[in-house]
């Protein structure tokens, strides 16, 4: 590496240290009613439906799609 390596850089990340990130102001509360038996077997049931139910329909017939018919 040449000398003037450091000061390029310094140059190219010394801008960058004069920018101001806004941050996010995310407060959370308490849920204002506990999800219950019922409503979490119906969430994960209909994630198991969306999700992995087809990519096992596509990993169990993988032959068929492999044939040239």
């Amino acid at each position: 590496m040449s000398a003037l390596t450091p000061l390029l850089l310094r140059g190219l990340t010394g801008s960058a240290r004069r920018l101001l990130v806004p941050r996010a102001q995310v407060h959370s509360k308490p849920p204002r009613e506990q999800l219950g038996v019922l409503d979490i077997t119906i969430g994960l049931t209909s994630c198991f439906i969306c999700c992995l139910l087809p990519a096992g329909w596509v990993l169990s017939h993988l032959e068929s799609y492999k044939k040239r018919e």
